[in-house]
C-alpha cells in the first residue's frame, strides 16, 4: 500500500500536467507548440539509437568527470580552509570575488587558454560547480562543535583520524547541501559549454535543431535534459540517505520527541 502511495505521489502530478498539456494543444495550429503525443514519438525517433551514443553519452561523460572533480576539489580545499583559521581569513575575500564571476563568461577565456576540446567543457563545469561544495564545506568544518573537538583532543584523536571520525561526519549535512546545488549548476554549464563551441553533445544538438526549425526535436532535447536532472536527483537522494543515515535518524527522533 505504501509503495502504491509513493508511486501515486511520484506520477500523479506529471500525469495531470500531461493531460492538461494535451487538452491545451489538441486544436493548436502553432508551429512552436508541440502536443505530448508528437513529442513522445519524436523523442523515441530522435534519441533512441545512434544519436544517444553520439550526443547524449559524451555529454554525460563530461558532466560526470566535471562533477567528480568539482566535488573532490571542493571537499579537499574546504577541509583545508575550514580547519585553518588564518587561511580562512586570508582566502575568504578571494573566494567571494571568484564566486561572484558567472561561469559562462569564462567560456571564451577557457577557449583561448585550453582550446576547443573536452577539457575546456569539463573546466567550465568545474568552474561553476565547485563553489557551493567548497563554501558549504568550509562553513560545515568551521561550525563543528567545539565540545566535540575538545573531547576528541582529550581522547588523543588527531590527524587523519580526527578528520574522518569527527570533522567529516559533523560537516557532512552542509557538504551534501552544497553537492545538491552543484549537480544542477553542473548540468546547466554542461549545456552552455556545448552551445558555445562543440560539434557534439546535447547543447550543440539542441541549438542545431533550433536553427533548423526542427521544433519537436528541439523540445525532445529539452526533455532529455529534464530526465538527466531527474536521474541526478534520484541518485543524490539514494546516496544522501546512506551517507547521512545517522543525521536523518537523529532528526526523526527529535521530531518524535
Amino acid at each position: 500500500m505504501n509503495a502504491l502511495k509513493r508511486i501515486g505521489y511520484l506520477l500523479g502530478l506529471p500525469a495531470i500536467l500531461v493531460v492538461v498539456w494535451h487538452l491545451l494543444t489538441v486544436n493548436s495550429d502553432s508551429f512552436f507548440v508541440v502536443d505530448p503525443v508528437t513529442l513522445a514519438q519524436t523523442f523515441v525517433d530522435t534519441w533512441v539509437g545512434e544519436r544517444f551514443w553520439n550526443d547524449v553519452a559524451p555529454s554525460l561523460v563530461r558532466l560526470a568527470v566535471g562533477l567528480v572533480l568539482a566535488i573532490s576539489l571542493g571537499i579537499g580545499l574546504g577541509l583545508l580552509i575550514g580547519s585553518v583559521r588564518w587561511l580562512r581569513g586570508l582566502t575568504e575575500p578571494v573566494l567571494e570575488f571568484l564566486r561572484a564571476i558567472p561561469p559562462p563568461v569564462l567560456v571564451p577565456i577557457l577557449m583561448v587558454l585550453v582550446g576547443i576540446n573536452n577539457q575546456m567543457k569539463v573546466l567550465v563545469i568545474v568552474s561553476g560547480a565547485i563553489w557551493p561544495v567548497l563554501l558549504n564545506t568550509v562553513e560545515g568544518v568551521r561550525s563543528v562543535d567545539e565540545v566535540l573537538i575538545d573531547t576528541g583532543r582529550v581522547y588523543r584523536i588527531t590527524g587523519w583520524l580526527r578528520v574522518t571520525r569527527l570533522v567529516l561526519p559533523a560537516a557532512a549535512p552542509q557538504m551534501m547541501a552544497g553537492i545538491r546545488q552543484a549537480l544542477s549548476i553542473g548540468l546547466i554549464l554542461m549545456v552552455i559549454s556545448e552551445m558555445f563551441a562543440s560539434s557534439s553533445g546535447l547543447g550543440f544538438t539542441i541549438v542545431q535543431f533550433q536553427r533548423s526549425f526542427a521544433v519537436p526535436e528541439m523540445w525532445s532535447g529539452v526533455v532529455v535534459l529534464g530526465l538527466i536532472g531527474l536521474a541526478l536527483a534520484f541518485i543524490f537522494q539514494f546516496v544522501e540517505r546512506r551517507v547521512l543515515r545517522w543525521y536523518h535518524g537523529l532528526r526523526e527522533v527529535d521530531h518524535a520527541g
